[in-house]
C-alpha cells in the first residue's frame, strides 16, 4: 500500500516510511487511495477477538510489516497492558452503548494507539542507522500516553509540548512526573492550536533538515501520524463484533457512533473502518463550546477566526482540526490541488469553504452537535443519576449530542475517551451540584471526595501520582520550542 500527501500524489512511500516521517514534506498528511480495496467484513469478525482483529486491520493497512512483526507488536501492546481483558469493552449507557477506551496504562483512549506505535517504530527502525526524535503537541492525553509508550525505547527520543495551565491537574501531573532517560516535557505559553502549529512548522524547518542530515529524523506520535491513526480503526470493528456477540445486531446491520472530537483523528479512524466495510450509518461529531466543526458541518464554512474558549473538556479545546484534511481529501475524490488551496486559505486567512456535491457527501456521513460547559455538567450528573454511569466531561459531551441525534432502530455507540478521574474537580462539582471554587482542595482532594461520593475507585496509576516527584516543570514560549527539541536531541543522541 502506497501512502502519499493529501496535497500532492508524487513521492509516495510505503507504510514504514510514512510512519517514520509522520508528516509529509509539503505539510500535508499521509493518505492511501487503497483503503476501500482492503475490506474486513462483519461476517469475518464473528470468531475473532481484539488482538486478532488488530492483526487483520494492520495486515491490510500497514502491509509492509511482516506477520511476525505485527503479532509480536500486538502481543506487547495489548497482551497484559490493559485493565480489561476485552481491551475496549462495550457496555450499557442508558438506551445507548458506551465504548470504553480508557482501560490502558494512562487511562485515556490514546493508549490504544500509543501502546502500538512504539512497536511499529521499533520494527521500522530495525536495521537502519536512523534515530528518531518524536515531537508532540498535546491537549492533555496524547502526551502522557506517548511518554509512557516511548519511554526508554532504543533509538527513539520523545519531546512533548502542552499548553501552559490548559490541561487538568491530573493530566499535568501525569506528564510532569514521567520517568525515562529519553523523555522531555515542556509547557508552552499559548493554547493548543499555537503549540500544534509550531510543531508543524518545526517539521518543515531548516532545523528538521539539519537533524536529518545528522541521522536524527523528527517524527510525530499525534494522530497526524498514520501509525497512530490505524490502531484506532481496530476498536470500531471490535465494538461492532461485541454488539453482534451480545445479540444487539446481526452482521450487516447499521450502527451509529458519537465521537467527542477535537483534532478529528478519532472519528476519522471510524470513517476508515467504514471505508473498509464496517456498516456505519452516521458518525456524530460532538464538539464543546469551541464548535468550529459544528459550524463547518452545518454551513460548509470552516472558520478558526473566533475566540478560543477554555472549557472543562481541554482535549477538545482546538480550533484547527488537523485530521479533517484527510477526510476532505477523500470527499474531494483525491483532488490534491483543491486540498492544497483549502489548507493555504486556512493558514493565511483562517477560513475556507466547501460547498455543492462535496459538502453533500460529507453531510451524508457526518452529522454534528455540541455542548457548552453547563450542558456538559448536566450530562455528567444525569449519566450518574439516571444511567448509574460515571463519565468524564468529554464523554459527557458525546452523551448529550448522542441523545439528540439518536435514530429509531439504529444502535448508538458513544465513545468514552478518558477515565473520569483525570477530571476529578469538574466531575465532582457536576455530581455534587456545586461549582464553589474550593481553593484549599487540590486535584487529589477532589479525587478522594469523588471516590467517597460515588463509591467508584480511581485507577491506581492516577491515584499514586501524588507520591511521585515533579521531574518536568519547564515553561517556554512558542519561539523557544525549537531549542527544547535541539537540546533534547543532543542529550539523547
Amino acid at each position: 500500500m502506497i501512502y502519499h500527501s493529501t496535497r500532492q500524489k508524487d513521492g509516495g512511500v510505503n507504510a514504514r516510511e510514512a510512519l517514520l516521517k509522520g508528516l509529509c514534506d509539503d505539510g500535508g498528511l499521509f493518505v492511501s487511495d487503497e483503503v476501500d480495496t482492503r475490506p474486513l467484513l462483519p461476517a469475518d469478525l464473528v470468531r475473532l477477538d481484539y488482538r486478532t482483529i488488530a492483526f487483520e486491520v494492520f495486515s491490510r493497512l500497514l502491509d509492509d510489516f511482516t506477520a511476525d512483526e505485527l503479532k509480536a507488536g500486538i502481543e506487547a501492546a495489548y497482551g497484559n497492558t490493559f485493565a480489561s481483558p476485552a481491551v475496549t469493552p462495550v457496555t450499557r449507557l442508558g438506551d445507548n452503548w458506551l465504548l470504553e477506551l480508557y482501560h490502558g496504562p494512562t487511562s485515556a483512549f490514546k493508549d490504544v494507539a500509543l501502546c502500538m506505535l512504539p512497536q511499529f517504530m521499533s520494527a521500522a527502525l530495525k536495521g537502519k542507522k536512523e534515530r528518531v526524535m518524536i515531537v508532540i503537541a498535546t491537549s492533555g492525553d496524547t502526551g502522557k500516553a506517548a511518554l509512557n509508550g516511548f519511554k526508554d525505547v532504543p533509538g527513539v527520543g520523545i519531546t512533548v509540548f502542552y499548553p501552559y495551565e490548559k490541561v487538568s491537574d491530573i493530566q499535568y501531573l501525569q506528564m510532569a512526573t514521567q520517568e525515562g532517560k529519553n523523555v522531555n516535557v515542556a509547557a508552552v505559553e499559548g493554547n493548543f492550536d499555537d503549540v500544534q502549529s509550531a510543531v508543524k512548522r518545526l517539521f518543515a524547518s531548516d532545523f528538521a533538515k539539519e537533524t536529518a542530515a545528522n541521522g536524527v529524523k523528527l517524527s510525530s506520535a499525534n494522530s497526524i501520524n498514520i501509525g497512530r491513526l490505524v490502531p484506532q480503526v481496530v476498536y470500531y470493528f471490535d465494538a461492532y463484533r461485541q454488539l453482534m456477540a451480545n445479540g444487539t445486531i446481526k452482521a450487516g446491520d447499521s450502527v451509529d457512533f458519537t465521537v467527542p472530537t477535537g483534532n478529528f483523528g478519532d472519528v476519522l479512524a471510524g470513517y476508515y473502518a467504514k471505508k473498509m466495510g464496517l456498516p456505519v450509518g452516521r458518525f456524530v461529531v460532538a464538539s464543546n463550546a469551541n464548535n468550529v466543526l459544528t459550524d463547518f458541518l452545518t454551513t460548509g464554512v470552516y472558520d478558526r477566526n473566533r475566540p478560543f474558549i477554555k472549557t472543562i473538556t481541554p482535549s477538545m479545546d482546538i480550533l484547527i482540526s488537523s485530521n479533517l484534511e484527510r477526510m476532505l481529501y477523500d470527499m474531494a475524490n483525491g483532488d490534491t490541488d483543491l486540498i492544497a488551496r483549502l489548507m493555504t486559505d486556512l493558514k493565511e486567512k483562517g477560513v475556507f469553504k466547501v460547498e455543492g456535491e462535496m459538502l453533500d457527501k460529507i453531510r451524508a456521513v457526518f452529522t454534528c452537535g455540541f455542548a457548552d460547559d453547563a450542558e456538559t455538567r448536566i450530562s455528567i450528573r444525569d449519566a450518574w443519576k439516571t444511567d448509574n454511569r460515571l463519565i468524564d466531561p468529554h464523554t459527557a459531551v458525546a452523551r448529550k449530542v448522542a441523545l439528540e441525534k439518536q435514530r429509531e432502530g439504529v444502535p448508538m455507540v458513544v465513545l468514552a475517551t478518558a477515565s473520569t478521574y483525570k477530571f476529578c474537580k469538574d466531575v465532582y462539582e457536576a455530581i455534587a451540584e456545586t461549582e464553589r471554587d474550593r481553593h484549599d482542595w487540590d486535584g487529589f482532594r477532589y479525587m478522594d471526595e469523588l471516590v467517597k461520593l460515588t463509591g467508584e475507585p480511581a485507577p491506581a496509576a492516577l491515584a499514586t501520582l501524588r507520591q511521585k516527584p515533579l521531574l518536568h516543570q519547564s515553561v517556554v514560549t512558542v519561539d523557544g520550542m525549537t531549542a527544547v527539541v535541539k537540546n533534547a536531541a543532543q542529550r539523547e543522541f
